[in-house]
């Protein structure tokens, strides 16, 4: 069957062509000054560790920090490919509370023990040396301890959608108390979660 070309007019053609190029840059994160990105999910706060912990468990989430740095290419990926899937951007918004950090920044940072230092120092003090690297919390720190002793799981590195969806529900079910390590409920989970992607295309 053929359409009359009168119905697609010449401003009608430049409109469809040009929809396909804009979808996807109106769906990136934005990046900031400090050349980090910037997603609505990420909670701009004083960086008191405690007051970061109290208002993360006050709103029912676990408390996430996430360190990056300009020019990361694969905190790019993380936020370009990984965190705008609407499993891993769930999760994300409603279920943790995410402070971002940059390795080398100098916004001051407060640690659970009470040491105040600026961001390039507390990631020495915290031994963070790659972006990203994620850092999981659990709902109560005990005084006295630092971030990177309180920390239940530390992820250096951006993983692909299917492990990072399921270290983010392993941390949330805290399986990190349990007998089983994070490889084997991986192992275990993935067949699911993609049936379970798969059945929702």
């Amino acid at each position: 069957m053929r359409f009359p070309t009168a119905l697609l007019t010449m401003p009608m053609v430049l409109a469809l062509l040009a929809l396909p190029l804009s979808l996807p840059a109106a769906a990136q994160p934005e990046m900031g000054d400090d050349g980090l990105h910037k997603a609505p999910w990420l909670h701009d706060t004083f960086r008191d560790m405690r007051e970061d912990l109290e208002e993360a468990r006050a709103a029912g989430r676990r408390l996430m920090v996430i360190w990056e740095q300009r020019g990361c290419i694969y905190c790019r990926k993380f936020h370009e490919e990984v965190a705008v899937k609407p499993r891993i951007r769930d999760m994300l918004s409603d279920e943790f509370f995410v402070v971002q950090m940059n390795l080398f920044g100098d916004v001051e940072v407060t640690d659970f023990d009470g040491e105040a230092l600026g961001e390039r120092e507390m990631a020495m003090k915290w031994g963070i040396m790659f972006t990203p690297t994620f850092m999981f919390f659990p709902p109560e720190v005990e005084e006295g301890v630092s971030a990177a002793e309180a920390a239940v799981v530390t992820m250096p590195g951006a993983f692909g959608y299917y492990t990072t969806a399921n270290l983010f529900r392993w941390v949330l079910d805290e399986g990190y108390l349990g007998e089983e390590n994070f490889q084997k409920y991986h192992a275990r989970m993935l067949p699911e979660l993609m049936a379970e992607d798969k059945s929702a295309e």
